[in-house]
Formats: C-alpha cells, sequence, structure tokens
C-alpha cells in the first residue's frame, strides 16, 4: 500500500518561508510520477496548488516551487513569501490524486 507522509508546517509571519517534505513509501510507487501539492483551507474545498511533471526535477510556480528527490522518495514544496490566505492544511499526492491521502501538515500564517 502506497503511505504517504506530509511534515515541516507550522506557524510562521507573513513574508516568511517554509519548506514542507512528502515522504512515499509503498510497493510499485515511482516517486518519477506526476506528482503534486495540493492544499485544504478552512471551509474550503482541497485545491491543487502546484505540480511537476514526470521526470522532471524541479518546477517553480510563483512564490511555490516544488521539488523531488527520487533517491529519497520525497516530494519538497518551498514556500516563499507566505500570505495569511496560504493558511491550509498541505497535502502531497500524484497527479492526478490516488484516493488514498496523508494526513497533511498544518501551515498557518499569522502575525
Amino acid at each position: 500500500q502506497v503511505q504517504l507522509v506530509e511534515s515541516g508546517g507550522g506557524l510562521v509571519q507573513p513574508g516568511g518561508s517554509l519548506r514542507l517534505s512528502c515522504a512515499a513509501s509503498g510497493s510499485f510507487f515511482s516517486l518519477n510520477n506526476a506528482m503534486a501539492w495540493y492544499r485544504q483551507a478552512p471551509g474550503k474545498q482541497r485545491e491543487l496548488l502546484t505540480r511537476i511533471s514526470s521526470g522532471a526535477s524541479r518546477s517553480v510556480k510563483g512564490r511555490f516551487t516544488i521539488s523531488r528527490d527520487n533517491a529519497k522518495n520525497t516530494v519538497y514544496l518551498q514556500m516563499n513569501s507566505l500570505k495569511p490566505e496560504d493558511t491550509a492544511v498541505y497535502y502531497c499526492n500524484l497527479d492526478p490524486p490516488m484516493a488514498r491521502w496523508g494526513q497533511g501538515t498544518q501551515v498557518t500564517v499569522s502575525s
């Protein structure tokens, strides 16, 4: 069974940065698939934040950079210039996503 474990969230002030990690494990799972980070803000539906295509090592979308380390079976999300509206639970998954999700990691942007 594939497991995705997100970590690295926390409380950060506006304008700050965080790097999230997603460790993947399980049989027949290749991190070289298209992967993505998603987020779910309070009272809102989960949304796709940014993606990285199969075979790529890094992708930048504005303030967010997704990257992967296949040797560590880990996907990262570097977030810069964080805003209060970035407050959400952040998840990683395939793109398109599997039915099974990890527990996510909470990011709170507040002064």
